[in-house]
């Protein structure tokens, strides 16, 4: 018996080919055909999409058949045509003929029912003829029944075309009270810099506002105003919190880096903290040069114009405006960026609009709120088409780090793009070591301290920053490596730094010393 379980569990498995038990539902139909079998048509549909076994029931990890005979499961496979094509019964057909299949393993017979996700048009998909209180999502305990705002929340998804999120024309809002005129400038000298010739330079502001879609007229109603595209990219965030904007605002840089701390839960954080006007666009040019001290070879900005470029400074660029051009304004949290040690993590409130197949496969684009992912696109910082995934993926590969992830979390409603940071590539090993330090004994076994001196003296033959360093000798306390490596190699004149009259700049990088620039070349 324990045998023909373990060979019934085994050709299952092969059947089923997924793999995921948040995609495999498995029913017992001894009974009739089950009620239940299409709860789980509507969860599979609204999320990733699944497969339905019926015909067999699991326990403890034991799969056991029914026993269902041939005429049995064409008639249930009759049933299931029957149902999926009564708009009384569910609100749209999904499989094609190939999707819906009868099985013979041994004596019994099985359905196997592949259910593909639904397109965000067709969501909600619901059985019934309401779609409230009869709308299911999946989650991994299963099925579960969607509240009134999600089912809401997929209408709006469905019709985001026509009205997009950020294109809601908001009243009351003005010009002097609401706007912050540092971001909106610092936005307008970054186009120029770019593009000097574009014919929205010289614009006055309020035309500007307009062109870019931060302010728009309704030609049905004749309203007009601010749009919520313009308030959360320019606006000043105590206007933008307003009952009338958006009052759930929140966006939320989390960083912890070398650190062994444990009490210790974040080494720099970026919210509304009253220090700074906490718009999308500060928020962008904050993070964003927080993120990219992660890379082997960072950079900054200059008045949001970059002055280095690599295709994984593309990727992080990319994924930073997509967490933020493609949140869901209305669903339950917020925007979160995450820096560890070992990973980049973007989290953006909603559900996706494609399948994490067509999202990696780019090509489409898709995006809830258009108006501020074209405000991205004029400076040169998004893609329309694919959503620059393409541009996620190569960058991350050039560095030879592990593709990034997409996922998608219920309940709250998240969307996480995670890109693992993997070791900083190893230098070029043709290039010219650095001299024997008179403190290195050659006579004596060196410790490891002084192994990692060596490691970084020859390591930063060129510029690097201390970031850099950390990373290359594998050490994590910022303090530390300070203190018992860079300072005392400053003092002994081995190292230099490359900004020697500004200590603390943010710029700052390490030389070895006989290859150090003078002064005002790094």
């Amino acid at each position: 018996m324990a045998e023909h379980a373990t060979d019934i569990e085994g050709r299952i498995h092969a059947l089923i080919g997924r793999g995921e038990t948040s995609e495999v539902e498995f029913k017992s139909a001894r009974g009739g055909f089950p009620g239940s079998f299409w709860e789980s048509y509507s969860a599979f549909a609204n999320t990733d999409g699944g497969t339905i076994v019926l015909g067999v029931v699991e326990k403890n990890n034991r799969f056991f058949f029914d026993g269902l005979t041939e005429e049995t499961i064409i008639r249930y496979k009759k049933n299931f045509w029957d149902c999926a094509h009564n708009k009384g019964k569910v609100s749209v057909c999904l499989p094609r003929e190939s999707d819906v299949r009868i099985e013979q393993i041994e004596e019994s017979y099985i359905l196997i029912c592949d259910i593909p996700r639904a397109s965000y048009e067709l969501r909600p998909v619901y059985i019934s003829t309401n779609p409230f209180g009869n709308t299911y999502r999946r989650n991994h305990e299963g099925d579960y029944l969607c509240n009134d705002s999600e089912v809401r929340r997929m209408f709006a998804d469905a019709d985001h075309d026509r009205h997009p999120q950020d294109g809601r024309i908001l009243v009351g809002f003005e010009f002097e009270r609401d706007i912050d005129k540092e971001s909106l400038q610092q936005y307008r000298q970054t186009l120029a810099s770019l593009q000097p010739t574009h014919p929205w330079v010289g614009i006055s502001d309020m035309d500007f506002l307009k062109k870019t879609g931060a302010y728009a007229t309704e030609y049905e109603t004749g309203k007009e105003g601010f749009t919520l595209a313009g308030l959360l990219m320019f606006g000043k965030y105590d206007s933008i919190i307003n009952r009338s904007g958006d009052p759930m605002y929140f966006v939320d840089y989390r960083e912890r880096v070398a650190t062994d701390n444990p009490d210790m839960r974040w080494t720099h954080r970026i919210y509304p903290d009253g220090l700074w006007e906490a718009n999308l666009y500060q928020f962008y040019v904050r993070v964003y040069n927080r993120l990219i001290q992660a890379l082997p070879r960072p950079f900054m900005m200059k008045d949001g114009v970059r002055l280095e470029e690599t295709p994984a400074h593309d990727a992080v660029r990319e994924a930073l405006i997509n967490c933020i051009v493609h949140q869901d304004v209305n669903a339950q949290g917020h925007i979160i960026v995450e820096r560890t040690d070992d990973n980049l993590v973007f989290m953006n409130q909603g559900m996706m609009l494609v399948s994490r197949q067509q999202y990696f496969e780019g090509g489409r684009s898709i995006c809830r709120n258009p108006t501020l992912q074209k405000m991205f696109m004029l400076l040169g910082r998004a893609e329309k088409a694919g959503s620059g995934v393409d541009k996620i993926v190569s960058g991350w590969q050039s560095l030879g780090w592990p593709i990034p992830t997409v996922t998608e979390e219920t309940r709250p409603d998240y969307v996480v793009l995670t890109m693992q940071l993997g070791k900083t590539p190893q230098e070029n090993p043709t290039r010219k070591p650095h001299k024997k330090t008179p403190q290195e004994n050659p006579t004596r076994k060196p410790d490891k301290k002084e192994l990692r001196r060596e490691q970084i003296l020859t390591f930063c033959v060129e510029p690097k920053s201390l970031f850099d360093i950390m990373h290359h000798v594998e050490l994590k306390d910022r303090k530390n490596v300070m203190d018992v490596y860079i300072n005392p190699m400053l003092a002994a004149g081995v190292l230099k730094m490359t900004e020697p009259d500004n200590p603390t700049s943010r710029n700052q990088m390490y030389v070895t010393a006989e290859e150090a620039p003078e002064h005002g070349e790094a």
